[in-house]
């Protein structure tokens, strides 16, 4: 079974201060807000509307990162393969809400602590995902 889902590294600057976002799922881990693609979505789409349905957020992509790829275990449907499309988003929306039936918190982090979070307590298929965005926004 194939199964696709999007979302994104959300970032805000405030004056010379550069946050990002990161979720804490409800396994406890610290990770990206990002969801299963709807019929007739097309990934970016996705990205944009799990982004807001789980955090409140508002954005724009500003461009593709990666694409991650990975297996589970699905009791139902056996093996899935699954596709994740990650896009770079800047926040144009202030208000965050999180969805307390999709995750437990989120936090916004200068990128030293999402750097820590992310080893400490992060999903390692993400590694390459926020050390890309962080390459990305800290040099513009």
């Amino acid at each position: 079974m194939k199964e696709i889902s999007a979302g994104g590294v959300v970032y805000r600057k405030e004056g010379d201060r550069l946050e990002l976002l990161m979720i804490e799922d409800r396994y406890g881990k610290w990770t990206l807000p990002k969801g299963k693609q709807e019929a007739g979505e097309e990934v970016e789409e996705t990205a944009l509307r799990e982004i807001r349905e789980e955090t409140g957020l508002r954005g724009r992509i500003v461009r593709p990162l990666m694409t991650v790829n990975y297996q589970y275990d699905d009791p139902e449907g056996g093996t899935v393969d699954k596709d994740v499309h990650y896009f770079l988003v800047q926040c144009t929306a202030r208000d965050a809400t999180p969805q307390l039936e999709e995750i437990c918190r989120l936090e916004w982090l200068a990128p030293e602590e999402v750097r820590e979070r992310q080893q400490q307590y992060g999903y390692p298929n993400n590694d390459a995902v926020l050390e890309r965005a962080l390459q990305l926004v800290e040099h513009q």
